[in-house]
């Protein structure tokens, strides 16, 4: 199996040069995907808001946190890096989240609440059911792969965060699913529940599986492997 994203082998011979790999250059989100990038905030004495500088330091706080855990994995970073990262203070840090956790989570819910609300901007008028699923999974698919250093971060790195993280996985892909049933009631066809749930968690790990083995994935290819079996679960009985 490829070496995980931020490789084994070039941490250690970073760490035998004295090299914390922290310091080096990470890729970057994709600005205006997932998150939108503020621009740096003025140094010294300044008239904005309190209220517009706290919101763009937890923009790029989230941002940086996201950046982190793609590259270094849940154990590889803390708080200290988040703000370095990021270009603010460590107290800034702790006015925006509780903890690393609480910087996690927070850009757990905007990853899932960005792909949703791909998924509920497609136009499904004057297609056939299978069509508009394959296009719900397709918006998915073309969503993580629009940025795929936040789709490692939240679709591989942050099952590490434990039960909580898994928790809100479960609800997040149901949500999912069941908007698909909807779709698919609205045009006639019910199947059981467990079928919906079904095709969330496939295309779900297939994008896992793949952000996890290759550095570039093809997502966008995985909308391709689906359209069969999509095309014999919605045939009209």
């Amino acid at each position: 199996m490829p070496p995980r994203y931020g490789a084994a082998a070039a941490e250690a011979s970073r760490a035998s040069h004295g090299v914390s790999s922290l310091t080096l250059r990470l890729p970057s989100v994709t600005d205006g995907v997932f998150f939108t990038l503020p621009e740096s905030l003025p140094r010294g004495r300044h008239n904005l808001p309190r209220e517009q500088v706290q919101a763009a330091q937890r923009e790029r706080l989230l941002a940086a946190t996201t950046e982190l855990l793609a590259a270094h994995g849940y154990r590889g970073f803390g708080a200290g890096e988040i703000a370095k990262r990021a270009g603010v203070s460590l107290a800034a840090f702790y006015e925006n989240f509780e903890n690393k956790d609480a910087a996690l989570f927070a850009g757990y819910d905007r990853f899932i609440e960005v792909l949703l609300k791909r998924m509920t901007d497609i136009d499904l008028e004057d297609r056939e059911v299978v069509d508009q699923v394959q296009a719900l999974l397709g918006a998915y698919l073309d969503t993580l792969q629009s940025d795929l250093v936040v789709a490692r971060a939240y679709q591989v790195e942050i099952d590490a965060l434990g039960p909580r993280a898994r928790e809100q996985r479960r609800e997040a892909l149901h949500l999912f699913a069941n908007f698909i049933r909807q779709v698919t009631l609205a045009n006639g066809i019910e199947l059981p529940p467990t079928a919906y749930i079904g095709i969330v968690y496939a295309a779900r790990q297939l994008a896992s599986d793949a952000l996890d083995a290759e550095p570039e994935p093809d997502l966008r290819a995985l909308g391709a492997d689906l359209q069969l079996w999509l095309a014999d679960l919605f045939r009209r009985r």
